[in-house]
């Protein structure tokens, strides 16, 4: 069974960093690219980051781009996302996302909040 378990949301002020961790587990984490996206109240669902399957290409959100960072530890089965110079417009539930073509799979974790504000 595919789990991913996101942590490291909280409250932090404007201008400050964190970094998200997704663990997967029930799946070769290896073979699937993995993103982050969020979903702000009253608004869709949207990718911020997502990270090919060996971890050689990376896509960004323009509205995060210079202040997001996606990686990924295959080893540990665990993508991040690094967080700096939030504003309040980030403010929003966090999800990670797995995703492999062929067959066809995709799963989402259950979601961090992340609340930026002073």
């Amino acid at each position: 069974q595919v789990l991913l378990v996101e942590s490291g949301g909280r409250l932090v002020q404007p201008g400050g960093s964190l970094r998200l961790s997704c663990a997967g587990s029930g799946f070769t984490f290896s073979n699937y690219r993995m993103s982050w996206y969020r979903q702000a109240p009253g608004k869709e669902r949207e990718l911020v980051a997502s990270i090919s399957s060996a971890g050689g290409r990376t896509n960004y959100a323009d509205s995060v781009k210079g202040r997001f960072t996606i990686s990924r530890d295959n080893a540990k089965n665990t993508v991040y996302l690094q967080m700096n110079s939030l504003k309040s417009e980030d403010t929003a539930v966090y999800y990670c996302n797995a995703y492999r073509g062929w067959p066809l799979q995709e799963s989402w974790g259950q979601g961090t909040q992340v609340t930026v504000s002073s």
